[in-house]
This record gives structure tokens, sequence and C-alpha cells, in this order.
């Protein structure tokens, strides 16, 4: 694409409709990403790039979303029109850009649009079937493009950013196009939100996608013999972000790299951790849309509300004295939801009632299912996505279980905390920073738990014998209703949204451009 950029000049796009500026935007950044909520989402990823842009802007940065156009995207970008065409992308030669806003904000959303690339049956990432498409790098090696394109100074577009902010593989190809092909009118940033997911391609991709033989190798985006999107973010990007403290040290050690800690211990200079926040418009139980009852901190009688609403939705049995316990989740070896089956039948001799919300691994799905069947009116499973229901959910459990194995940040134990439903989680990556441990069995932890520190249950070792023990804390710790009350407050009254998040990466983007 840019191997014959004398090319480019006026013949690389048609005549745009341009969005107007003003001069009151600090800093401008093309947020590049595979998905972002309410567009759509597969994931965490999702929730960060449809909040993080918002929070970002309120602080005066002029921040638009770059996005493939799914059919979802589609439909859900408000006021979509034309934009301008752009053309020399490898293998596609063309594709369509157009200019909309995010439905539920004005941020300006650009989605490229291509309908062999794009406009499918099944997910952004999977066919129907559950199977990776085919020509997923050609797909997030067009968004790369794209990106690095619209960040250059051959951008058709009069607005240029003074970054480019890409979000995991899909997208980690951008800072390795701007590198070689001097195509550098922006700083990259590149945030990993799992270093498991890598993006890792037959070389004969390097090719396909236009870059040039000599970035094949291992100081650039080869990676054991594969062209990795994700390493080329990581080598090429000015800053690297991952979504939390505690996962940005966690991944320069072999147990949580998957093979790139000697790259990111190299890379340390530039590697930050900043922990997520949620969207507290969306996740906030005085405003969630999706509850049958409203609540606060002050006012827990709204959640016993949610509690028996939830029940009688999910076939439980109306038993208000024992802990619902919940779990929400992608089902996947890095989830531990292994961990909770096998500590599943203890907990219902406890007393325990278990709502489950998730899909993923077949082998999973079917074993929670058996237990709902052996144990109906104590546990329910709900296969699939259901974003109404994992609200209800959060609201109306009483404790949530989130045992992973690994997690880079987590979103769902923030959720847990603001709806007063105190979380138990693995002492890993952004758990660790989010959830303080609760012992009231000490004369520290009691006192912890009094003044507002202690948030939830935390446990180290990722087996079954230690799950089982936490757990069995918050549920006698449950039965203590002065001290439970005190604890979901403590929760709730944590800062969660993505201010002062926002403000960290603020601090990044002006660092990367000041003169």
């Amino acid at each position: 694409m840019f191997a014959l950029r004398r090319q480019l000049g006026s013949r690389y796009y048609q005549t745009p409709i341009l969005y107007r500026t003003t001069g009151q935007f600090s800093v401008k950044v093309l947020f590049t990403t595979s998905e972002a909520y309410p567009l759509i989402k597969t994931g965490g990823l999702a929730d960060v790039s449809g909040a993080l842009p918002t929070a970002l802007r309120k602080l005066k940065a002029d921040v638009r979303i770059l996005i493939p156009g799914y059919p979802q995207v589609l439909k859900n970008v408000k006021n979509l029109a034309p934009l301008t065409v752009l053309h020399f992308i490898p293998q596609v030669g063309t594709v369509n850009l157009l200019q909309g806003e995010m439905p539920d904000s004005d941020t300006p959303v650009y989605v490229i649009k291509h309908p062999a690339l794009y406009e499918r049956d099944g997910g952004p990432y999977l066919d129907a079937m559950g199977q990776n498409w085919v020509d997923n790098p050609l797909r997030f090696g067009v968004l790369s493009h794209v990106a690095a394109v619209l960040s250059s100074g051959f951008s058709p577009l009069t607005w240029k950013p003074d970054v480019v902010h890409c979000n995991d593989w899909q997208s980690g190809l951008t800072p390795a196009i701007m590198k070689f092909f001097s195509t550098e009118h922006a700083k990259a940033v590149f945030s990993i939100h799992n270093l498991a997911y890598q993006g890792n391609f037959a070389d004969i991709w390097v090719g396909l996608l236009g870059l040039p033989p000599q970035s094949f190798q291992p100081e650039g985006v080869e990676f054991y013999g594969d062209l990795s999107f994700l390493k080329a973010g990581i080598v090429y990007a000015d800053s690297i972000i991952t979504v939390s403290p505690n996962y940005a040290r966690e991944i320069q050690t072999p147990a949580y790299a998957y093979g790139m800690d000697g790259l990111l211990r190299a890379q340390s200079a530039k590697l930050h951790g900043i922990l997520n926040g949620i969207d507290d418009q969306q996740w906030n139980p005085q405003l969630d849309r999706h509850l049958i009852h409203s609540y606060d901190h002050a006012h827990l009688a709204g959640k016993l509300a949610n509690k028996r609403a939830l029940q009688q939705q999910l076939g439980l049995d109306m038993n208000t004295e024992g802990p619902l316990l919940a779990v929400v989740s992608r089902m996947a070896h890095q989830k531990g939801l292994d961990i909770v089956l096998d500590a599943a039948s203890a907990l219902l001799q406890d007393g325990a009632q278990l709502a489950i919300l998730g899909s993923g691994d077949p082998g999973l799905e079917r074993e929670f299912t058996k237990l709902a069947k052996d144990h109906p009116g104590r546990v329910s499973i709900v296969t699939g996505y259901n974003e109404t229901l994992s609200h209800q959910i959060m609201a109306g459990a009483d404790i949530f279980l989130m045992p992973s194995r690994f997690e880079p940040c987590g979103l769902n134990q923030m959720y847990g905390l603001a709806y007063g439903t105190p979380p138990v989680v693995r002492r890993t990556g952004g758990l660790a920073d989010s959830v303080s441990d609760t012992d009231i069995s000490t004369v520290k932890g009691a006192s912890a738990l009094k003044k507002g520190i202690s948030t939830g249950f935390v446990f180290d070792l990722a087996t079954t014998e230690d799950f089982l023990i936490c757990v069995r804390r918050a549920m006698t710790l449950f039965q203590d209703k002065q001290a439970w009350h005190q604890l979901q407050q403590n929760g709730m009254k944590q800062e969660l949204s993505w201010t002062h998040s926002a403000k960290q990466y603020m601090a990044i983007y002006r660092k990367l451009i000041k003169p």
C-alpha cells in the first residue's frame, strides 16, 4: 500500500464529508478497536471501547472510534453516512469509510464498510459454527491498514489524530505499518487486554498484507515462525498499556506471558499498567433500566427485592436467607469454572444456591447443565450472551464468583462491588488490584472492614480447596447481617468509574505528543 506512496496524493480518496472541530480539544485520538459496546460485544474489550472514549472526551480529548462494519455496527451506529473512499488497501483495493456517532453519546465513529470482509453471519471473530474466520488476518489487517492511513500525513481527512490508540491483536499491525512506511503523523499506543490472544498467522501473510520482508525477523513481527499481530503492536508502538498494574508485572514473567516475557521485559520502559474502570451510567443500581428495583448503598432493601425477582425468573427456590452465588463468564479454563464445578456439591450442601450465565467450552456447558438438572430449584444455568440478565444477576445475587487462573483486569468483579455483591476472586491481575480481602477473624481484618478497606474475598491458589475455603468465609460473613451490610457498602462506595483511569491515559498521550 505505501510502497508506492508517491501514487497516493489526490488519487487516494474521494472528497470526504468532514466533522467540524473546535478549539476545545487538547489531544486528538483515533481509538481503533474490533468491538465496542453497545455497537457489538463479545467481551470486556467492548466495554472498555464503549466507555473509555466517552471518559476521555469529558477530559477534552477529541476521541473518534474506528471499527469494522459488521452488520450489528451498521445497524446500531447513529446518523451513519458516507465519509470517504480509501484505495490501495492490500488484497481488497478499496474500502468505504462511513461516519456516525455512538448510539448513547456524541462520540464520533468511523466505520469500515467492506461487505465481503465484515457483513457475515456469525460474530466478529468466529463463524456461525464457532470457528475462527479463515481470513481473520486479512479482515484485521485491513483494520490495521485503515488506522495507519487515517493516522498518517496521507489521510484524506482534514482531522488527523495526534495519537492512534490500538487495542489487542486485531489492530496490532498498525504501529508496524506506520513505522515501515514512514507514515508517522501520530504516535502509536497499544493496549493489551489479554496477552493470551496473539493473532499469530502463517508467514505468507507478511507479503499478502503489504509488510516488507525485513519486518519478518525476531526483532520485528516474527514469532516462532509466524506473523504475530500482537508482537507487532508491542515492538513498534510508542507506548504499551495493560489493563491493570498487576497484570503489567505478571506478563513479564514466564507463567503469564505465553512466550513473550523476554520481549515485554525488553520493552518495559514503555509499558504501563492502568486499571480499567466501569461505565457508571450503564452499571449503576440506582439507574439500571434492567432491574426490577433500583437501590444504592444507603437503601439496600431494593437489592433483596431483586434477589426475589431473580429467583423467580430462574426457577430457584424462594429462599432469601441462604446465599445466592453467581457466575457471569465465558466458560473457559482461564476463568476457573472447572473449580466452581468441583466445589459446587459442597457449596450446595452448605445451603447455597448457584446461578450461572455464560457460554464457551461445550464440556463445561454440559457439566453445568447436568448440575442444574440434578439440583432443581438450587442451580440455574442460562447459556449464551444476555446483557439484561447479566445486570439482573449482578443485582440479585449475594456473592459473585470469579476464580480466574489469570485475569488481565476483569470488569465483572467491579460490577459486583458496584451492586453490593461482594466478589470472591483469585489474587491475580486486575482482580488483585480491585478487590481487598475481608477477614474479621483478626483485629487488623476487623478494623479494615470498619474503615471501608475490605471489599470482597481473595484466595491465592487455583485449587478447589483454596476456592472452597474462601467461599465459605464469605458465606459465614453473610450470616452476620451487620458486617455484611458494611462490606456491601464498602464496595459500593468505591470510585470505580473511568475518571481516574482516563486521566492516566491522558497523561501518557500528552507525554508522547509534547514537543
